[in-house]
């Protein structure tokens, strides 16, 4: 590799380059970090945290084993317990779908509440006349 002709020359106009200084290496917990890790390496001991992937690795066979476990139990299931699990998914969808009922009407307006009011007595009325 050829060397820069500014090298060579001595002219003392020319400002020379100087390699940047590096944040990171200057930082004090760099530093300490480094030192630590090379003394961990010397007395073979590995470092308390686990690399990313074998983080990653570990958590999908911990995932992997607990769906095994659920689809035993889901085998395991006799049939009277599978319909009492059905008949109480169903209880929960009809008390979500009563809570939205509810919950409809509350916000609905005040003249939408007295309206429905006047037709129910309105039509109670019409059916004491009639009998």
């Amino acid at each position: 590799m050829a060397e820069p002709d500014y090298i060579d020359g001595d002219n003392p106009e020319l400002i020379r380059p100087q390699k940047l200084v590096n944040p990171v290496k200057t930082s004090r917990n760099h530093q300490d970090l480094h030192r630590e890790l090379l003394l961990n390496q010397k007395r073979g001991l590995s470092p308390q945290n686990k690399p990313e992937l074998q983080k990653v690795m570990e958590k999908r066979k911990r995932d992997q084993i607990f769906k095994q476990q659920q689809v035993e139990a889901e085998q395991k299931k006799t049939e009277f317990e599978k319909e009492l699990q059905k008949r109480h998914q169903m209880l929960e969808e009809m008390e979500m779908e009563n809570q939205k009922i509810t919950e409809e009407q509350e916000n609905k307006p005040e003249f939408l509440k007295v309206k429905g009011n006047l037709r129910k007595m309105n039509q109670e009325i019409s059916e004491a006349n009639n009998s």
